[in-house]
């Protein structure tokens, strides 16, 4: 049963403020998202604490996601799998399936959809929409909300919780307010009721260090830190100050933006430590190329490409670093990624020591078909063939299996070539001040 948090008057109706519109943002956040997806394919599993993260043989594999059970058992994310183990003895283990989920986003996005083309994801899990536009079609936004969450329920078979507000920052509140399965309104008639009250921490933005020196001057509650003197706390936090401010009294102007311009994730990679030393560069080639393509293919089976390549090495004394570097154009063909990879690494390695681990990482997602700008003097022909390689890669390994098809470099050493290649990525999700925040005030 969905629980529908309605105090005052909806928000949902478009009111005049100064001459403007209030905007009607929703924030929809799947609840327990990849143990929910788990427990569809696993229904033997219902009925007991679940959680996700990594092999449930690895002490030291951590917890990713865990469900209602786990988390009332005491079960945190991040905590170690045998820790898990210890606190919640009858936990259930599953290992995590990013392309499963990154589907399941993909047809909430589609829900979404049919309601507004201004849906901004924020991860895998959570989305904000703004559906100022739709009200006179389908309803004020309580109506809204409540109609995608009867549907992602129906369709999908997993809940969401959806706040309903006037800007971005409360409607996330709204969605974290009540779990699961909920609807909350945070409207200018009942925020002060609703949002003052929580505490600092809960805004968006303030991590532990900010929490600490808000705490040093007394602030304890959003509340407390929207009647503060952002002057004052600039001294201690900077131009961050005016932004957290702004944030508390609900004066984030933030769009939401349009329909297939951001990717749900941040980036995707792969890292392995290698069955021997790579004393050379040709052994580099192997397993760069080996992870480019693993890369690459997760890029093109969830349709994303990315603009800056990194990759990671640790020598066999376990010294590491990383470097990065930003190409001209968004890709995820696996020559270019691969390209752009050993390039770092020759400009980076000196050869001191043989190398023990490597990692390729592609970030700054964007989704496949968003508009980009063309480079001149790059052949646009030459990389859709490329491209169109790649893919047909894709559709013969699909069907006979990753080895059904290498690449010559591969026979070279086939003990190195015999790596896993289909490791787990690593998800990060976007940064709600990547986009920039237009309240008049700089995060610095």
């Amino acid at each position: 049963m969905i629980i529908v948090l309605k105090i005052a008057e909806s928000c949902g109706k478009i009111r005049e403020r100064g001459g403007r519109m209030d905007r009607v943002i929703l924030h929809s956040d799947m609840n327990n998202c990849y143990a929910s997806i788990e427990l569809l394919h696993h229904p033997e599993l219902r009925g007991k604490p679940l959680a996700v993260g990594g092999d449930p043989e690895a002490r030291h594999g951590i917890v990713l996601a865990k469900d209602q059970l786990a988390k009332k058992a005491g079960v945190k994310t991040g905590m170690a799998l045998w820790q898990a183990r210890e606190v919640c003895p009858e936990i259930q283990f599953v290992p995590p399936r990013m392309d499963l989920y990154l589907r399941f986003s993909r047809l909430a996005h589609e829900i979404y959809g049919e309601y507004t083309d201004k849906q901004e994801a924020f991860g895998v899990d959570e989305s904000w929409l703004d559906v100022t536009d739709s009200c006179s079609l389908k309803g004020d936004g309580m109506t809204i909300a409540a109609e995608i969450s009867r549907r992602i329920k129906f369709e999908l078979g997993i809940t969401v919780s959806i706040g309903v507000s006037w800007n971005k920052i409360f409607a996330k509140l709204g969605s974290d307010y009540k779990k699961p399965d909920a609807i909350t309104e945070i409207s200018r008639d009942n925020y002060r009721h609703i949002v003052w009250p929580l505490p600092a921490e809960d805004l968006l933005f303030v991590g532990p260090a900010t929490k600490r020196k808000l705490y040093d001057y007394g602030i304890r509650t959003i509340g407390h830190l929207a009647e503060a003197d952002p002057g004052i706390l600039s001294r201690r936090l900077g131009k961050v100050a005016y932004i957290l401010h702004a944030f508390a009294n609900g004066e984030d102007q933030t769009p939401v933006s349009m329909e297939n311009t951001s990717a749900p994730i941040k980036s995707i990679g792969n890292s392995t430590t290698t069955p021997r030393d790579l004393v050379n560069e040709s052994d580099v080639a192997i397993v760069v190329y080996l992870l480019a393509e693993s890369v690459a293919a997760r890029l093109r089976d969830n349709h994303f490409k990315g603009d800056v390549v990194e990759i990671s090495v640790r020598d066999k004394d376990l010294y590491s670093f990383t470097r990065q570097h930003k190409i001209s154009m968004p890709t995820n063909i696996t020559s270019e990624i691969a390209g752009v990879a050993m390039k770092l690494f020759r400009e980076s390695y000196k050869w001191e020591k043989p190398i023990r681990s490597m990692g390729v990482r592609v970030s700054d997602l964007v989704l496949e078909d968003c508009p980009v700008q063309l480079d001149l003097f790059i052949s646009q022909e030459q990389r859709e063939k490329q491209h169109q390689v790649d893919v047909a890669v894709d559709t013969i390994r699909r069907r006979f299996g990753f080895y059904a098809i290498q690449r010559g470099l591969m026979y070279t050493d086939r003990k190195l070539a015999a790596l896993n290649a289909k490791e787990d990525n690593v998800v990060h999700p976007h940064g709600y001040m990547e986009r920039g925040n237009r309240t008049g005030a700089y995060a610095g």
